[in-house]
């Protein structure tokens, strides 16, 4: 008997869902568009980047510096210029993220073995950017003074470093960036749709008739809980579906694993939308708790930048967040095919937090029905 009215709940549910245009359109299309659009427009490379060279150099290996530069993918455009005016001024109006100055003495020097007269000027303004273009020009500098000059250069034999990088041979972003997206865009959309449950139901009026239903508190909560997840899920396989076949992400690991820990990831997230949605007297007030949550989330869950990076004081915090454990799985699952008691070590977290987070909305929505 339960059962029949846990089912009756959860169809409601996802008809409330699914039958409003503006919530079909939330869960479809924002989470495709973010898919694609965050895949290929937020990336951390550099490409087309403007370079301005200052050439005093009359030699051929400051010809030679600048032929290699003009030669390499990731730069656009060389502009040259004859005076250091020019170059302070390209660098001020932005029109080239770095300029490179060539000193007179370049190539007397590199045939000698003495150092090299070459500075490298970077618009601090980008300092991001600037700093991946400086080691870009610095790899191009250094493959330039291994070589010798026709095998008569003086000085130390150069020792070539090859890196080998694992898990992405070629360093391709969308196979850092799509797994990652994975994570966070089921984030996303498990806490706006639980979120939204309950502050729906008091907005709309229908909050007081589905307490003097038939079900009970914990099947109410049940109820909230099991659509999001399964909203979740099916947006979860979608989003592994592109990654393999659009993306050409590998899928190294098993889904198995996979599925397993995003069901307690899952339950965590819901846990907190739970929790924001009972907190919450409007739908407005719920988005924006969700937003309030979620940005955080992104920042500390090692999304962009490493979590040993943070302050000492900070990284405590990222504990309590279940994005960081899912995404190492998903990381681990696509490109390093993970085994299992390293699965387990990163979903235990998120179990203990679904039950926190469960409990509390649990607690708070009994104490607001008193």
């Amino acid at each position: 008997m339960w059962w029949a009215r846990l089912k009756a709940l959860i169809i409601k549910e996802l008809l409330a869902v699914l039958r409003d245009p503006r919530g079909r359109m939330v869960l479809i299309g924002p989470p495709i568009v973010q898919l694609f659009v965050f895949s290929y427009a937020a990336t951390l490379e550099v490409k087309n980047v403007d370079i301005v060279v200052f050439n005093q150099d009359a030699g051929r290996w400051g010809a030679e510096l600048i032929n290699r530069i003009d030669g390499a993918p990731t730069f656009r455009s060389i502009t040259r210029v004859d005076n250091p005016e020019a170059l302070r001024e390209a660098i001020d109006l932005q029109q080239a993220i770095a300029a490179v100055s060539i000193g007179p003495t370049f190539s007397r020097d590199l045939a000698t073995g003495a150092r090299a007269d070459l500075q490298i000027i970077l618009d601090g303004r980008r300092s991001n950017s600037a700093q991946i273009v400086a080691g870009y020009l610095n790899q191009i500098v250094a493959g330039l003074g291994a070589e010798p000059a026709s095998g008569t250069r003086a000085g130390p034999v150069a020792i070539e470093v090859v890196p080998r990088n694992w898990f992405n041979p070629n360093l391709i972003f969308q196979w850092f960036m799509v797994p990652n997206l994975v994570a966070a865009i089921a984030l996303l959309i498990g806490l706006v749709v639980t979120a939204l449950s309950i502050a729906r139901e008091r907005e709309l009026g229908t909050f007081d008739q589905l307490m003097v239903s038939p079900l009970r508190t914990h099947e109410i909560l049940i109820g909230k809980l099991i659509p999001p997840v399964l909203i979740g899920t099916f947006h979860l396989t979608v989003y592994v579906l592109a990654a393999a076949l659009v993306f050409g992400v590998p899928l190294r690991g098993s889904l198995f694993l996979l599925y397993g820990s995003a069901v307690f990831y899952l339950l965590a997230v819901v846990g907190v939308g739970l929790f924001i949605s009972a907190m919450s007297a409007t739908q407005q007030q719920a988005i924006l708790g969700a937003f309030l949550f979620m940005v955080p989330a992104m920042l500390l869950s090692g999304f962009a930048t490493p979590i040993e990076n943070m302050p000492g004081w900070l990284q405590p915090i990222t504990l309590a967040n279940p994005l960081r454990y899912f995404l190492a799985v998903v990381r681990g699952v696509f490109l390093k095919a993970i085994p299992a008691e390293e699965v387990l070590n990163n979903t235990w977290p998120l179990a203990v937090i679904a039950l926190i987070t469960l409990s509390a909305a649990s607690w708070l929505f009994r104490r607001r029905l008193e």
